[in-house]
């Protein structure tokens, strides 16, 4: 599962650190632009995968990756 930030996006910095630290394994990186510059300027944002996934602050966007996570991790097959 791929994460990216903006490295425009002020809500990236503490997100990007917390799911480096706790998910090693994933593919989490800061790049210069997702192009998304319309929800990048107004709230903290990141695409997982291929979707945006946007909130008013960083702990909710946080919550929300979170989410996208466990589902994925969910249904993929062991």
């Amino acid at each position: 599962m791929k994460i990216r930030f903006c490295e425009h996006n002020k809500g990236k910095g503490k997100v990007y650190r917390r799911l480096r630290e706790e998910f090693p394994d994933l593919d989490v990186k800061i790049k210069g632009c997702v192009k998304q510059c319309g929800a990048c300027r107004e709230m903290p944002m990141a695409t997982v995968g291929k979707k945006r996934v946007t909130a008013p602050d960083g702990d909710r966007l946080y919550q929300k990756i979170l989410e996208i996570i466990r589902k994925g991790s969910l249904a993929a097959p062991e």
